[in-house]
């Protein structure tokens, strides 16, 4: 069985809602609802022993992209994240689930806001399917240290691809 993403808020590669995009309060310009999309995986590898979901956009201004969003330590038996669940208030992710820091600064979903005019922005969208139940993470640990730990603990991984442009 092929590991696979899907969500109930966005198609592959389509434009994503404005209730997904970043709002006000961050004073980039952008008037979304900074929700999370719902997502939802299958096919998960066997020794699949948690879940690590991110969103990273390539396209950013920054030399090495941006990250929206980082959650570890989602429990094996979880299939999906519901709509809002990036919402570090909402309550909504599973019991055991770590979110860390982001490009924001802080734990939690940021939502899409790329400059006006620089062209359409990809946000990628991965599940990992993880050989640890947790990893040796905080909240407070960067991205990129994240990343570091997925790249030697992952059985498999899934992507799906929502896109956002500001022309104004």
């Amino acid at each position: 069985m092929t590991f696979t993403l899907t969500s109930d808020s966005f198609k592959e590669g389509a434009p994503l809602g404005m209730e997904h995009i970043l709002s006000a309060e961050y004073g980039f310009g952008c008037g979304g609802g900074n929700k999370s999309p719902h997502l939802r995986w299958s096919g998960a590898p066997e020794g699949t022993k948690s879940f690590a979901v991110h969103c990273f956009d390539p396209d950013a201004p920054t030399g090495s992209g941006f990250w929206h969003w980082v959650v570890v330590n989602i429990p094996a038996g979880t299939t999906e994240l519901a709509l809002d669940a990036g919402n570090p208030k909402a309550g909504l992710l599973p019991k055991g689930a770590l979110q860390t820091r982001t490009d924001f600064g802080a734990p939690g979903y940021g939502g899409p806001c790329p400059p006006p005019g620089h062209g359409p922005h990809r946000y990628v969208f991965t599940v990992f399917a993880v050989k640890e139940a947790t990893l040796p993470v905080a909240a407070d640990t960067s991205a990129a240290i994240v990343g570091f730990q997925l790249h030697f603990n992952t059985l498999a991984k899934a992507t799906l691809t929502g896109t956002f442009e500001r022309t104004a």
